[in-house]
């Protein structure tokens, strides 16, 4: 979680010097949801994620050097410098694609379980997505199918309360997205999206009951996230006093006092976890900004099958 901070607040800090393009999502607040549900997961597991997906890339495995690359893309990114912050995707890591149009990562997830059951193969498939996304059309046909079809597949909705810029209370008719599995007869739960431990016991029971064929369940991460929806957008349309409230839960804190407390970890342990990834993310920050960006001949690679231009005489 403290590397997932770290890298995130540093990615901010390339936006703003123009080393990073486009647009770029953070999740900082939420690190609790991309690590407990990551350490709930096996090889062979399948993972898609919204565009706020650095976290999750993290969680799974993916390298800060092949993250940071694709952020200022890179030849040595990831995606070798194509997918960027929204499109972060690596099947080494089970990592089937961070999506940038809301909720269409749920039915990739689908297929996904759908392969590994019909293959046998003991693996699940795990789909991350917004309050926001629980109202669109993908959501209920894919929580239908998979209920019907009793699919490996665990529906993890990170509800932190907006989509975009927009409060829950003023675009769902629910507080908790949770209700909405009885619809489709499968478990759901409300879990603290900011207690990791909370995080991985839940998504450990789910996976245990998804791999044992008896189908997919909703859970909701109750969380936050401490900044804007995207790039500089400073939240004028949060409550005052909401960010500070949240601020008060925050995930490593919660999980260091806790460790505090139980004798697993001191102050001092603590401060050179800190310095130790702080010093991974320059050393990879100061790689990448090294690395060549893609070469103006392989503009076509990756686009068609063949990594060709097709001939169109």
């Amino acid at each position: 979680m403290v590397k997932i901070r770290l890298a995130e607040e540093e990615i901010q800090n390339l936006f703003m010097a123009n080393l990073v393009r486009g647009t770029t999502h953070l999740a900082i607040g939420q690190e609790a949801c991309a690590a407990g549900v990551a350490l709930a997961l096996s090889k062979g597991d399948t993972v898609t994620c919204t565009y706020r997906g650095h976290g999750h890339a993290l969680a799974l495995g993916m390298s800060l050097r092949s993250l940071m690359a694709e952020m200022m893309g890179k030849e040595s990114g990831a995606c070798k410098g194509r997918g960027g912050s929204m499109h972060m995707t690596d099947k080494s890591i089970g990592l089937l694609g961070a999506n940038a149009i809301v909720g269409a990562q749920l039915p990739i997830a689908m297929g996904a379980a759908l392969t590994a059951q019909v293959k046998r193969a003991g693996a699940i498939a795990v789909t991350f997505f917004g309050d926001g996304a629980a109202n669109i059309g993908l959501f209920h046909e894919s929580m239908n199918m998979a209920s019907v079809w009793k699919l490996p597949l665990l529906f993890i909705c990170e509800n932190n309360l907006y989509g975009e810029y927009s409060h829950i209370r003023e675009t769902t008719p629910i507080d908790d997205i949770a209700d909405r599995a009885a619809a489709y007869a499968m478990p759901g739960l409300i879990v603290d999206g900011q207690d990791v431990e909370a995080v991985y016991a839940a998504t450990e029971s789910a996976a245990r009951r998804a791999r044992n064929g008896e189908g997919p369940t909703l859970l909701e991460l109750k969380t936050y996230r401490y900044g804007g929806h995207s790039r500089a957008d400073t939240g004028p349309y949060r409550k005052p006093g909401e960010l500070a409230q949240w601020q008060e839960r925050d995930p490593i804190d919660i999980l260091t006092a806790r460790m505090f407390a139980d004798g697993e970890l001191d102050q001092e342990e603590f401060l050179e976890i800190k310095d130790a990834m702080a010093q991974e993310v320059f050393d990879a920050v100061e790689w990448a900004k090294a690395e060549p960006f893609p070469s103006l001949q392989s503009l076509d690679d990756f686009v068609y099958a063949s990594g060709r231009r097709p001939c169109l005489r």
